[in-house]
Order: structure tokens, then C-alpha cells, then sequence
């Protein structure tokens, strides 16, 4: 008994329908294509040129903003009341109160005496303290300082919550005051309230935008977010945005996992440091081409409604001749599933078709013969496929554990740290952030070998690279430099005294760790940081092994710094 046939876009009837709607929807789908496309171009351009020019203004307005307050401060350094020397003076702290009153933005505005005792200030707050220690302070006793958004700390306790919420953060303007003899009699200094930023940039920002969804936001040198709030410290620009500053608008995807137009411009202030900020103006990509994709969709569905009308008259002429295909297809099927008696079509249809029935009758005994034997080969053929390709895996992951791990400690060896110093340098070079290089070594080795013989000196070094992974951080990067010498990179560390610290952390937990075979073992660090100067990054471990030396030298179970240029 025949089987019922079902309409299928693989049938002939469904290929003659689908050509012919296919013309239909392929004219229309080219022509919605290519005006949709430039509808999308020319919004695209336009929300794109939005964008940017409000990142342009916002950018303008901070800079601008910034170098006033800056000159506020220099004014104020180089008044002829304030470069008499006498901080005491009550003119000084009319002067002060009379910037404050017409720039509500200082949160504190105080002068400092060459010692950083706070002398005169605002409101009294922290008169008669000491800011030595303040950063910047220490700039501006040697020329005028601008300084990046940090939290309160002395004045925390000081000075009213913000309505909002938000912790108090300011920025630091300051300037040494020189009497007429060049010598200097102090410093003027200035505290400004972070929302003074956030309002300035605001002003560039119209309803319009807002309800667009057009974002601004504030990022600092190395693209941490610093405004707005809720994304402060947990989102940063991505890779596409930090490859440069001002650039126009640029399509990106964020970390949220959406699509934005957005357009970064560089805050010139022109003060006497640059902070490094920059605006960052963002809208929601889908919003922003809505309209376009409004009339895309409105063109597709036309195209559908007449590929629909093409596809019914389509069918009604197909099916008039496609009758028997189809029973040469059922029959074929039949065959398929292993029946050698299927019908074919009668004689006196299509030639083709005829002749093609005979062809599929007398060989479909050979062909379902063949069909078994060949998947009896082919399964074959995939199981020893598979089982090479796993092979294969395992040996490629551990010939590349081998070539980047010492065999005895686990730690990286001395080519896989190479490698990582020249990336750390060349990232300095273009960043300046700077690394350090601490060179660890084994005190008395060769006499734990002689004493307690090489098993307990391997269980040694063993014991050291662990005791070494576990005093540093997760990025940074240990590694065994040869014999009973270890080298450990720390990365982002530019300040010496900060990877003495690492150092000496290290040197205290192995000095107090029990050891297999001798009990305690001490080592002689020698550290280093990349300076500027440096030629190549070799430079930087040169100077950590001369610091190693003196280490030595000096009686082992010591770190020593390196002197800096």
C-alpha cells in the first residue's frame, strides 16, 4: 500500500515553490536589505557623531574645569600676602575663605608650613596637624601638584556624608609659596570634592541623551571606571577602547555582554600633571539603531507576505508533473530501509523516471550488500581515529608542561622565565608601570648535599618552591634559575621598597620553615625594580645578582635592594 506523500520544501513541488518565492522574497530582501543598510549607516553615523561630540564636550568642560582650579591655587601661592613668609598672617585666611565662598567645590583649603603643619585652614579643619606625609604635600614643596580621585582620610570624620551615599572622595590641588628670595615658606593646598567632577561632566549630558540611554562615564589611566558609582572599581573599558584615547565612535561589546556605541576623548587639562582621565560616553547600540531596525523589519515582512502569494502559485503548477518523482523517491526510500520489492512507477510516464526505476531495481541487491560492508569499515576507521587523537593530546600537554617546568621543583624553568622578563619589560616600556626581580639562593647548599647527600638536597629545593609559590602572590611568576637558585618576578611592583617587602617576606618564611634532612635553611635575596634607563630587561636581573652578591657577602640570610638610578 502506497504511503501517503507529504508536502516538503525537499520534494519538487516544495523546490518549484520555493524558487518561485524565493525570486519574489530575494528582490524584496535586496532592496529592504540595501535601504535598511543605509538607513543603519546614516543613524549609526549620526548617534555615533552624538556620542562623540558630548565625550568632546564633557572632556572639555573637566579639562577646563580643572586647569581653573589648578590656577586658583598658584593665584593664591603667588599673592604678595602669602609670599611674605608670615602663614599666620589673618589675611592668608580671609584669602582662603573668599576662594571658598566662590568655589563651593573646595571641600578644605589650608596653608602648610615647610614642616607640613597645617598653619591656617578653612573652617579649622585639621589646623595644627601634620600632613608630611600627604603626597601632596611632598610634590608641591617642589612645584605645583595635581592630584588623581582618592577617598578621605584625614578629613573622613570631618565633614557630612554626601546625600547620596557615596563614600567622600576628592582631588588635590597644590603649590609652594617662595618669598621674594626664592626660598620656601610653605605650601598652599586644596581639597576638591569628587561630585564637583560628576556634575561638571553632567552639564555636558541633555535629557535627550539620558533618555536614549546614553551613559558618560569617567576612567583613570589604566581604564578603571571612577564614574559612575555603582560601576566604580568593577568595571574597566574594553580592550577595543584602551588601545587609544580620543577616538571617534567605535562599536564595542562591554563586559555586561551588550553591543554600545562609544567614544573615548582624553581629558586635556593641561595642568601640571596629567592625571590620565578620560571620558567615555556610551549608548546601547540597539537603541540606537531602532528606527532602522524598525524599517528592516517592515520590509521583511512584506517580502514574506509575497513570497507566500508566489509559493501557492508555485504548488498548484508543480503539482501536476512532480507526481512521479515522488513515487520514484518513495520507492527509493523503500529500498533504503531493505525492501527489494518496492513499486516504481508505471510505464508510460516520464522517460527518465522510467529508465531510472529500472536502474535502482537491478541494483539494489549490490547496493545494500555494499552499505553494510562499508560501515563495518568505517566504524572501525573512527574508533582508531579517536583513540590516536586522545593519544595525541596527552603527549602534546605534557611536552608542553616539560618545556616550561622545572622536572625536579614543578615551578617554571629558566626559558619559560625569560620569556615572561621580556614581556614585563616590554609592558613597562609602553606602560611604565615597572616590575622587580627577586634572586633567591640556597645559603650552604653544597654542604646540605655533602652532609645530608643530593636526595635531601632535591627534597630541599622541592621544599623551597613551594614555600616561594606560597608567599607571593597568584600573579606572580616563580621560577627554579638553575642549581639552588630561584627567580621570582613580580609584576605592576615599581617601587623598591615595596618588593624589599616581598623580599623579606620571603627570606623570614623559609628561615622559619622545618626542612627535610637539615631542619633549617636560610637564602640570600637580591632584588630589583626596572628603571626607564634600562636598556633590556637582562639589565634589571644584573642588578638583582650584584644585590644577591652583596647579600652574600654581607653574611647570607639577608634581602638587599639594588640602588637605583
Amino acid at each position: 500500500m502506497a504511503q501517503k506523500r507529504t508536502f516538503t520544501l525537499r520534494s519538487l513541488r516544495g523546490q518549484l515553490t520555493l524558487w518561485f518565492s524565493g525570486l519574489s522574497l530575494l528582490t524584496l530582501l535586496c532592496v529592504g536589505l540595501y535601504v535598511g543598510r543605509l538607513a543603519t549607516q546614516q543613524m549609526a553615523a549620526s548617534a555615533g557623531a552624538a556620542v562623540h561630540a558630548m565625550a568632546l564636550t564633557a572632556a572639555d568642560l573637566l579639562g577646563a574645569g580643572l586647569r581653573e582650579r589648578e590656577m586658583d591655587i598658584v593665584l593664591l601661592s603667588q599673592a604678595p600676602h602669602f609670599t611674605r613668609g608670615d602663614l599666620t598672617h589673618p589675611d592668608l585666611l580671609l584669602s582662603l575663605l573668599r576662594r571658598r565662598a566662590l568655589r563651593e567645590e573646595f571641600a578644605w583649603l589650608g596653608v602648610v608650613d615647610p614642616q607640613g603643619n597645617v598653619v591656617q585652614a578653612v573652617d579649622g579643619l585639621l589646623q595644627g596637624q601634620s600632613v608630611a606625609q600627604r603626597p601632596w604635600f611632598i610634590a608641591a614643596r617642589s612645584g605645583v601638584y595635581a592630584g588623581d580621585v582618592h577617598e578621605a582620610l584625614l578629613l573622613e570624620k570631618m565633614l557630612p556624608k554626601p546625600p547620596d551615599g557615596e563614600p567622600l572622595r576628592f582631588i588635590d590641588f597644590a603649590a609652594p609659596i617662595f618669598d621674594h628670595s626664592g626660598e620656601l615658606v610653605g605650601v598652599v593646598g586644596a581639597h576638591i570634592h569628587w561630585h564637583w567632577v560628576t556634575q561638571t561632566v553632567q552639564a555636558a549630558f541633555d535629557q535627550r541623551a539620558r533618555d536614549s540611554g546614553a551613559e558618560i562615564l569617567i576612567t583613570n589611566a589604566q581604564g578603571v571606571v571612577l564614574y559612575p558609582q555603582k560601576m566604580t572599581h568593577q568595571a574597566q573599558l574594553p580592550a577595543e577602547l584602551r588601545t587609544g584615547r580620543n577616538q571617534r565612535t567605535t562599536q564595542v561589546r562591554w563586559d555586561d555582554g551588550l553591543d554600545y556605541l562609544a567614544s573615548v576623548v582624553a581629558v586635556d587639562s593641561r595642568t601640571s600633571r596629567n592625571l590620565g582621565w578620560s571620558i567615555v560616553v556610551r549608548q546601547p547600540l540597539h537603541q540606537a539603531l531602532e528606527p532602522a531596525h524598525a524599517m528592516r523589519n517592515q520590509l521583511l515582512a512584506l517580502g514574506l507576505l509575497a513570497a507566500l502569494a508566489f509559493g501557492g502559485v508555485a504548488l498548484h503548477l508543480a503539482r501536476s508533473f512532480s507526481r512521479p518523482i515522488e513515487q520514484l523517491a518513495e520507492a527509493a526510500h523503500r529500498i533504503e530501509r531493505g525492501d527489494s520489492e518496492a513499486e516504481f512507477p508505471a510505464k508510460g510516464q516520464l522517460m527518465e523516471v522510467e529508465q531510472l526505476g529500472q536502474s535502482l531495481r537491478s541494483m539494489t541487491r549490490t547496493l545494500l550488500a555494499h552499505e553494510r560492508e562499508l560501515e563495518a569499515v568505517n566504524q572501525s576507521l573512527e574508533a582508531q581515529v579517536l583513540e590516536r587523537t586522545e593519544a595525541l593530546e596527552v603527549a602534546n600537554r605534557e611536552l608542553e608542561h616539560l618545556a616550561t617546568h622545572d622536572p625536579l621543583t614543578g615551578v617554571r624553568n629558566r626559558r619559560h622565565f625569560d620569556g615572561k622578563l621580556a614581556e614585563c619589560f616590554a609592558a613597562s616600556r609602553r606602560t611604565t608601570l615597572g616590575f622587580a626581580v627577586l634572586l633567591v639562593d640556597a645559603d650552604h647548599f653544597k654542604k646540605i648535599n655533602d652532609t645530608h647527600g643530593h636526595p635531601a638536597g632535591d627534597a630541599v629545593l622541592q621544599a623551597l618552591a613551594r614555600l616561594l609559590n606560597d608567599a607571593v602572590r597568584s600573579v606572580d611568576f616563580v621560577a627554579r634559575y638553575g642549581g639552588e637558585e630561584f627567580a621570582v618576578l613580580l609584576p605592576h611592583t615599581a617601587d623598591g621598597d615595596t618588593a624589599l617587602v616581598v623580599a623579606e617576606k620571603i627570606r623570614s618564611t623559609i628561615a622559619h620553615a622545618p626542612f627535610p634532612g637539615p631542619g633549617q635553611v636560610t637564602v640570600s635575596i637580591g632584588a630589583s625594580v626596572w628603571q626607564p634607563s634600562d636598556s633590556g630587561a637582562e639589565a634589571v636581573v644584573q642588578r638583582a645578582d650584584a644585590a644577591l652578591y652583596q647579600a652574600k657577602a654581607a653574611g647570607r640570610n639577608r634581602a638587599v635592594l639594588s640602588p637605583q638610578a
